[in-house]
């Protein structure tokens, strides 16, 4: 496995084919509820490419944000300066999300499990003095339950794909498949995880996330040596396209304007 690959739209790293293809996974007039980091800068790359109507949600309120710049956090005024609407936060959440009428919900995570539960909150078994305190919940598990679907974007290693989740942050499928029905919640859950090596989606019969297709230059050894379970694959795993140049120049464009 290489860090970066060169193809016909010239050379690129493993965290743009990462982006670019969470990028991918957004259909345009998807009204999308984006996290801060890795999901906001998918989102923004689709909206600029192939998805000119998809509506970006903030937790902060603001409802077809539009930045030209990728926001620092869910308070950056470019979002409420390039918006439709700004409404306060509680109507997000009781208007928007819980009633099902946002599409997708967009998320990072600090730890993931075989089951795509999400751990943002604390890294060691004791939470009162964790080994590391992360930045926590927000509205993570309202999206997690709520959205009609869950997309996932994280760098994959052994330190984030891990077994079991330090604390479980936001529910993805549980201990198994029926689990989300028997809790009530309302969402499909994770459907999609994107990672620098490859994409992921869970079983339709266990709920388990199973690898479905590689990155360009990733091979599935190299997938299962940062993945701290025993990884399955599926028969016909695909290949990624490479990336290009339309989708390259957008992503650099707005992280040079974000610099």
């Amino acid at each position: 496995m290489t860090t970066s690959m060169t193809s016909a739209a010239g050379e690129w790293t493993a965290d743009e084919m990462m982006s670019i293809a969470a990028a991918r996974a957004l259909q345009n007039g998807t009204r999308c509820f984006v996290g801060i980091g890795l999901p906001s800068t998918a989102a923004n790359v689709a909206r600029r490419t192939h998805a000119p109507d998809l509506v970006l949600i903030y937790e902060s309120g603001t409802l077809g944000s539009k930045p030209d710049v990728l926001p620092s956090s869910i308070g950056d005024g470019v979002l409420a300066e390039t918006a439709d609407a700004v409404i306060s936060v509680p109507e997000v959440f009781n208007y928007w999300l819980q009633p099902g009428r946002i599409d997708v919900g967009f998320l990072g995570a600090a730890q993931l499990d075989r089951f795509g539960n999400i751990n943002t909150t604390v890294i060691g078994d004791d939470y009162a003095d964790p080994k590391v305190r992360l930045p926590g919940a927000g509205g993570a598990p309202e999206i997690a339950a709520s959205c009609g679907e869950v997309f996932v974007v994280v760098r994959q290693s052994t330190r984030s794909f891990v077994e079991q989740v330090d604390f479980v942050t936001s529910v993805g499928h549980g201990s198994g498949k029926g689990d989300r029905q028997r809790w009530g919640l309302p969402g499909a859950g994770p459907t999609l995880v994107i990672t620098d090596l490859g994409i992921l989606r869970p079983d339709p019969d266990t709920a388990e996330l199973v690898l479905t297709q590689l990155h360009p230059g990733v091979e599935v050894d190299d997938v299962r040596a940062a993945t701290g379970w025993d990884l399955k694959v599926a028969p016909d795993v695909g290949r990624t396209a490479a990336p290009t140049p339309e989708e390259l120049s957008t992503l650099r464009t707005l992280k040079e304007a974000s610099s």
